[in-house]
């Protein structure tokens, strides 16, 4: 039986679900497909900067979007992209068909790719076999395993010093390694990694190399710190950042900007007609819930002007 739609969400974090609340307010037929609910905001220690909620964890924010959907009555699949086609138009609009990866496909009018991001990696000698031994992607998912032991965090972004912050909580001493002379978290939390006793920063640093047995041990520099490139570390966690996730979305031919980002204009539309784009994967200048969260809303409002 063929599943036809007016509107399909690509990804359930806070773009795709926002964007599909709409669709549904604007009476479309609406489907939401994706992996995970709430994507990589699930990992944030803290989110302070959405307003209505002075500070709430990501995990807790996007179970909240999770209930807007479900009271709604919201169509979802959770399963993976497979591929996406354009169709020959249908009824003098466009048409478009959603390949997933063990539920069969799925057809509609109007799509919204909000696939997110993900992670990037140092690429470096033993990341790999010492990820999940001593090496992470995730403070929240991970960090409560490294009390009172010695770790380290790659990076010097807002995303860095957050896990930092919630890793001091629980290890003795954090070291953030960072390859430029100042970290660039916001303001606040710059203050308060000055003001947390046990994080110091390593600034002009990288990590070349990460050696362990069964664990991590130690880090190679790629300069001396303290008389010696050798570091001893007990935990690493990687946070330097992710890249849109739009592999999928370029087999329709839409068009990408320098950072593989799916150039969007005011109205989320892409180059392709009934083809939308919001959140980490799009070309906006914030990568933030809330902003994702617009672009996914105004997506759908463009989607429902199209379909009338």
């Amino acid at each position: 039986m063929t599943q036809e739609y007016d509107f399909i969400s690509l990804g359930i974090g806070s773009a795709g679900m926002a964007a599909a609340i709409y669709a549904k307010r604007f009476n479309l037929k609406t489907l939401a497909i994706g992996q995970e609910s709430g994507g990589l905001l699930n990992e944030a220690y803290k989110v302070e900067n959405y307003p209505g909620f002075t500070s709430i964890s990501g995990l807790d924010l996007m179970m909240k979007f999770r209930e807007h959907v479900k009271a709604l009555d919201i169509e979802v699949v959770e399963d993976s992209i497979k591929g996406i086609k354009k169709l020959p138009d249908k009824d003098g609009k466009p048409f478009f068909e959603v390949e997933t990866t063990s539920k069969g496909s799925y057809f509609s009018k109007t799509i919204l790719v909000a696939l997110g991001s993900e992670r990037r990696k140092l690429k470096v000698p033993g990341e790999a076999k010492l990820t999940g031994k001593g090496v992470s992607f995730c403070a929240t998912c991970d960090g409560p395993f490294f009390k009172d032991k010695i770790v380290g965090v790659v990076g010097g972004s807002d995303s860095a010093a957050q896990a930092a912050l919630l890793l001091s909580e629980y290890a003795k001493k954090v070291y953030i390694i960072y390859r430029k002379e100042k970290i660039r978290a916001e303001p606040i939390y710059h203050s308060r990694i000055e003001n947390a006793k046990n994080i110091t920063i390593i600034n002009n640093t990288n990590i070349v190399e990460i050696v362990g047995d069964k664990m991590i041990e130690k880090v190679i520099f790629d300069q001396e710190y303290n008389g010696s490139r050798e570091f001893a570390l007990e935990g690493l966690f990687v946070s330097i950042g992710s890249g849109p996730n739009s592999e999928k979305a370029a087999q329709l031919g839409v068009e990408l900007d320098g950072q593989r980002h799916i150039k969007i204009n005011r109205l989320s539309e892409t180059n392709i007609p009934g083809v939308y784009a919001a959140g980490d994967i799009a070309d906006g200048p914030m990568k933030q819930a809330i902003t994702g969260a617009a672009e996914g809303v105004i997506a759908s409002q463009s989607a429902f002007e199209l379909l009338k």
